[in-house]
């Protein structure tokens, strides 16, 4: 069965494709492992959620789930699942209007990729819609971003990334700067070089 809405941490969490233009070393689709008795093979997501969509949702798949949901009892909307939401921005778009319709926060995890993924500038709808925007940094540099990532813009993908937090900063978006904490300590020293020089906040995440 798809799975579209599943919560965690008090979060409601949006999973809308399974396209993603990195293949990142340390991502759960490319390992199986286990945490606090949690699956995270191949197919599978925090909270033992089975993640992979034969189907992407539309509005209203997504919407049906909702309606039946107590959003009280919630934080935020992330939009994060298997793939990269922003790859379906126009929906992502959509679902945020729904949640603030209702009372509740948005924020997106995103590679940062999503202009080049869709060949048009969305920063300035993403920072008009979105109360936080969790860009992974994942590495201080080109190379590195490169190694670790393996996107399919090669090279270029960092600074792909890194323009696309600043536009949203400009564009007066709440950008937050991620970073893997299994890179070595001084890439997290120059990671907080880099959101201190474009004005984002940093947040250094566990590796799962």
């Amino acid at each position: 069965m798809n799975t579209y809405v599943y919560t965690l941490y008090g979060n409601i969490y949006i999973n809308l494709t399974n396209y993603c233009s990195n293949a990142c070393e340390f991502c759960v689709r490319n390992h199986g492992s286990t945490m606090d008795g949690r699956e995270f093979g191949s197919h599978k997501g925090e909270g033992d959620c089975d993640l992979w969509l034969d189907r992407e949702p539309s509005y209203k798949d997504v919407t049906d789930i909702l309606d039946k949901m107590d959003f009280s009892r919630y934080k935020e909307m992330v939009f994060c699942g298997y793939g990269e939401p922003s790859a379906r921005f126009d929906l992502v778009e959509m679902l945020c209007a729904y949640a603030h319709d209702r009372g509740i926060k948005t924020r997106i995890n995103t590679n940062g990729q999503g202009s080049a993924i869709l060949g048009v500038d969305i920063a300035p709808r993403m920072s008009r819609c979105m109360d936080t925007i969790n860009v992974s940094l994942n590495a201080t540099d080109a190379d590195s971003y490169d190694k670790l990532c393996h996107s399919v813009f090669g090279k270029k993908a960092f600074d792909i990334m890194l323009d696309f937090a600043k536009e949203c900063l400009r564009c007066g978006g709440n950008v937050v700067l991620s970073i893997v904490d299994c890179v070595p300590p001084e890439q997290l020293q120059k990671a907080a070089e880099i959101a201190r020089e474009i004005g984002a906040k940093l947040r250094v995440r566990k590796m799962i």
